[in-house]
C-alpha cells in the first residue's frame, strides 16, 4: 500500500478518508481549492493531519503515491489530469476505506430513490437489532467509521461519481433503484456513460452476492441484456409478477427469497406514492437477505418517517400546503413528485441545469400545475419550454415563497421540486430546502 496519500476535497468525505489514512499509518495531506467548514478543520486539527485550503499547491499533490478523490470534482479538472499524467493513482473514499473494511456490505444507487432507500434499509436493519452504519453519499463518512467504529454492516447510498472511483471494491448486496437521465453535464452528456457508472455498483460481485433492481425500468433491464451480472438477480415490479423478489398485485406487496415470504398491505406502508412502494420493496428484500424477521420488517416500514427534503410536508399556511422536495435535482425525480399530487399545484423550479430534457413532466404540467415560479439565477430554458406557464422569476427563497403564497389559492400545493442542481443560489440542495422551509414558517 502506498506511503503517501493526499486527498483532494475537505467535505465529509475527504475529511473522512484522511483520517482513515492518519491511523492505517500513512503520510497524509489533505487540500481544497475553497474554504473548509469548522468542523472539518477542527477534525484535521484533532488528527493532526496537515492541509491547505483556498488553493492547491501542486507540488504537495503530485508527490502522492495515492490520491484520494472527492466526489465532487471532475475527471477533467486539470490536477486530475496531471496526476493521471502521472500515472498516479486516484480513487475514492469508498474504494479506499473498503480495502480496510470486511463488514457486510449493502450499497444502493439510482437516480431517484436512493437517498429514501439507504435510509429505510439502515432503519430496517437497526430496528432488527443488528450493529450497522449507515454512510456513503448521506449520514457520516464511510472512511471515518471504518477508522473509528467496528459496524458488522454497511448501508452505503452511492452517486455515481462515487462509483467512478471504485476499482476493487465489492457490494454484498448491491440494490440499483432506476436510471434515468442525470448529471450528464459530467458524463459528455452521454447517456451511455452514465449507464455504465450506475453499473459499476456491480463490480466483483459474485454468486454468493444478491443484486436487487427494477424490473420495470427499461434501461436497467436494457443494460443487463448486454452485461453479465454474476450475483443472485432479485428484481421488484409493480408491473407483473416475480418468483424470487418482490412484486404487487391487488394492492398486496409480495416478498420472497429462497422459499421465504413476506406479504403487506400497500396502504400499510408509512410512506406514500408509487415511487415509495418501489423503495419499499427493494428495502424489504434487503431485509429478507440479511434474514430480517417478517414482524421486524412489517413494523419499520410501517413506521418509517421519511427523509428530509424528499416530499416533505413543511405546513399548511391558509388551506396552502407547503412540500419540500429540495433533492429533486433531476427531471424524473420531479415527475414522481407531480404524479404524487392530488391538488391544484404552485410548482418551483430552477437552479444549476445539468443538460435537463423537460419533456418527460410536460403533460404532468399541463394536467396539474396552475403556474410555475422559478427560483434560479438563470431560467431562460424553463421559461422556453414551459412558456406562459411561467408566471414569475425569483432570486431567494424567502421571494419565491412570497410569491407562491401570492399565487396559491385556498386548497392548493405550492411544491419545490426544482429538477436543478442548487449551486448557483444555495449552498446545496439542504440549504435550498432548509431556506424555503424557514421561508413558510415566516409567512
Amino acid at each position: 500500500m502506498s506511503k503517501r496519500v493526499v486527498i483532494l476535497g475537505g467535505g465529509e468525505s475527504g475529511v473522512g478518508a484522511a483520517v482513515l489514512s492518519k491511523v492505517k499509518g500513512f503520510e497524509t495531506f489533505l487540500t481544497d481549492s475553497g474554504h473548509l467548514k469548522d468542523e472539518h478543520r477542527n477534525t484535521l486539527n484533532e488528527w493532526k493531519i496537515p492541509f491547505e485550503e483556498g488553493g492547491h499547491s501542486e507540488e504537495l499533490v503530485l508527490n502522492a503515491d495515492l490520491v484520494i478523490k472527492s466526489p465532487g470534482i471532475p475527471e477533467t479538472a486539470p490536477l486530475v489530469k496531471a496526476l493521471h499524467d502521472r500515472d498516479i493513482p486516484v480513487i475514492s473514499e469508498i474504494e479506499f476505506a473498503g480495502y480496510y473494511d470486511t463488514a457486510k456490505k449493502i450499497c444502493i444507487t439510482g437516480s431517484n430513490g436512493k437517498t429514501t432507500t439507504t435510509s429505510l434499509v439502515y432503519y430496517l436493519l437497526k430496528n432488527a437489532g443488528l450493529n450497522v452504519g449507515l454512510g456513503g453519499n448521506i449520514g457520516q463518512s464511510y472512511a471515518y467509521q471504518v477508522a473509528t467504529s467496528n459496524h458488522d454492516i454497511y448501508v452505503l447510498e452511492l452517486s455515481s461519481f462515487q462509483l467512478d472511483g471504485m476499482y476493487d471494491f465489492k457490494a454484498d448486496i448491491a440494490v440499483l433503484m432506476n436510471i434515468t437521465p442525470d448529471h450528464l453535464d459530467r458524463y459528455d452528456h452521454c447517456f451511455q456513460n452514465y449507464i455504465n457508472a450506475k453499473f459499476r455498483i456491480t463490480r466483483n460481485m459474485n454468486p454468493d452476492d444478491c443484486f436487487i433492481f427494477c424490473s420495470d425500468d427499461e434501461v436497467t433491464i436494457g443494460e443487463l441484456q448486454k452485461i453479465v451480472v454474476k450475483a443472485k438477480m432479485l428484481p421488484f415490479s409493480q408491473e407483473g409478477k416475480v418468483s424470487d423478489g418482490a412484486y404487487v398485485e391487488d394492492g398486496v406487496m409480495h416478498v420472497s427469497y429462497e422459499g421465504e415470504c413476506f406479504d403487506m398491505l400497500v396502504s400499510d406502508l408509512a410512506i406514500k406514492g408509487r415511487h415509495n412502494v418501489y423503495n419499499s420493496m427493494a428495502a424489504a428484500i434487503a431485509g429478507k437477505v440479511m434474514n430480517v424477521s417478517n414482524e421486524s420488517i412489517r413494523q419499520s416500514l410501517t413506521t418509517f418517517k421519511g427523509v428530509e427534503h424528499r416530499m416533505e410536508k413543511v405546513l399548511s399556511v391558509g388551506g396552502v400546503l407547503y412540500i419540500n422536495d429540495s433533492k429533486a435535482t433531476n427531471v424524473n425525480s420531479t415527475w414522481y413528485a407531480l404524479e404524487s399530487m392530488t391538488s391544484p399545484t404552485i410548482l418551483i423550479l430552477g437552479g444549476t441545469d445539468k443538460g435537463n430534457d423537460y419533456q418527460p413532466i410536460a403533460d404532468l404540467v399541463k394536467e396539474k400545475v396552475k403556474a410555475i415560479v422559478c427560483l434560479g439565477k438563470d431560467n431562460r430554458k424553463i421559461i422556453d419550454f414551459f412558456g406562459d406557464k411561467v408566471v414569475a422569476e425569483t432570486g431567494s427563497a424567502a421571494e419565491c415563497v412570497a410569491k407562491c403564497a401570492e399565487l396559491a389559492s385556498e386548497g392548493d400545493t405550492v411544491l419545490l421540486s426544482p429538477c436543478c442542481a442548487s449551486f448557483d443560489l444555495f449552498k446545496n440542495y439542504e440549504d435550498r430546502g432548509r431556506q424555503f422551509k424557514e421561508a413558510v414558517r415566516k409567512l
